[in-house]
């Protein structure tokens, strides 16, 4: 059986420095944001270019974090509208909801699964106040074009990057009063790019004042020790979580840059015609956190690939929109997000995989 994803053997690599990080931890005796959380967030934030990272309890934290932080800054307040791609994992919109806010859902590219941002602008009213920008299954929504849409309307633009560590997109010279970025949501949930061994979250950002209202908000809203400022929460990045990280960071790219050399050996060999392939323009805007395809007879394929013991994933087989927990959505259409629900389907692809398994997903995929 060619896994999925094979946790174990991806992780093994690093077991003997796991080992001695785990000892280490142990032996200081401090088990909360001590030196490794310190570590990992200034190293990470270099890695992202970014000025400050905030180690937080998981990816969906580090989004209500976000919200929360600019609304204690005023930036936002409570029954703002945020832009948000209809086709996101749901937890994107869960962490809107959670902040007090609302979601306004937008069609996607169905080339690329990401925000269209032609459809932005149709969706803004007085109540917008930011974008919530999706860098799904590892590849950068159009970030150029959504800024511009962002500074024309005077949004804030967040951006969900859960799935894309170590993606980056070059920002056009005539726009670079975007250089300096827009604040983004990290998760380190085990089967990302940069995977922890338990849950773990970051907020990276340049902006001083949220790195510091975030920075305290995870922390009950207390940035001196029983002197509480705002109301927080207990969201911080788990110590021993953060040394594996520390470990696994010097390699994600090289990492991503087999799951680039897996994908181009996908697109370029797989041939079918009941198979759509994703869309990639080869640039650093994509890592693959997945490789997904989409298939009319998506049952039919994953019980053939399955039965050549390939294992696939749909990622996701059912849209926010038509979610038991958001019954009042139910009747709202978005035909395209449906479509790409309808026919998803995630092939095997990270850095655990051997030449011989990689050959034998393409040859199972031809002869489909």
């Amino acid at each position: 059986m060619i896994p999925f994803l094979d946790l174990k053997k991806i992780n093994a690599q690093y077991e003997t420095a796991f080992q001695d990080k785990l000892k280490s931890v142990l032996d200081s005796s401090w088990y909360i944001l001590g030196n490794e959380v310190k570590e990992f967030e200034t190293n990470f934030a270099q890695f992202c270019k970014s000025e400050y990272c905030i180690g937080v309890g998981n990816g969906f934290d580090a989004l209500v974090l976000i919200f929360k932080g600019y609304i204690q800054l005023g930036k936002l307040q409570k029954g703002d509208e945020v832009i948000v791609p209809a086709n996101t994992y749901i937890a994107s919109i869960l962490a809107i909801l959670e902040a007090d806010l609302v979601p306004v859902l937008v069609e996607p590219k169905l080339e690329t699964y990401n925000l269209n941002p032609d459809l932005i602008e149709e969706k803004i009213t007085s109540k917008t106040r930011a974008i919530l920008a999706v860098h799904l299954y590892g590849q950068l929504a159009e970030m150029n074009q959504i800024n511009e849409v962002a500074f024309a309307n005077d949004l804030l633009v967040i951006e969900d990057a859960a799935q894309s560590h170590g993606a980056f997109f070059e920002v056009e010279s005539q726009k670079s009063k975007f250089e300096s970025g827009n604040t983004q949501a990290y998760s380190f949930y085990p089967g990302k790019n940069l995977g922890a061994l338990g849950d773990g979250g970051a907020v990276v950002t340049n902006d001083e004042e949220l790195a510091k209202v975030v920075s305290t908000l995870r922390n009950y809203g207390s940035e001196t020790k029983y002197y509480t400022d705002y109301i927080g929460v207990n969201s911080r990045l788990d110590e021993l979580q953060a040394a594996f990280l520390n470990v696994k960071l010097p390699h994600l790219d090289a990492e991503n840059d087999k799951r680039r050399a897996i994908a181009k050996r996908y697109l370029s060999e797989i041939k079918n015609d009941k198979v759509v392939l994703p869309f990639w323009d080869l640039s650093t805007n994509h890592v693959f956190h997945l490789f997904v395809i989409r298939t009319k007879n998506r049952a039919e394929l994953q019980a053939y690939l399955l039965k050549n013991r390939i294992e696939t994933v749909i990622h996701y087989p059912i849209p926010a929109h038509k979610q038991k927990a958001l019954k009042n959505w139910n009747e709202w259409s978005f035909p395209i997000t449906e479509k790409i629900h309808n026919e998803v389907l995630s092939l095997p692809l990270n850095p655990a995989l051997t030449m011989e398994e990689i050959d034998f997903v393409i040859a199972t995929l031809n002869n489909y």
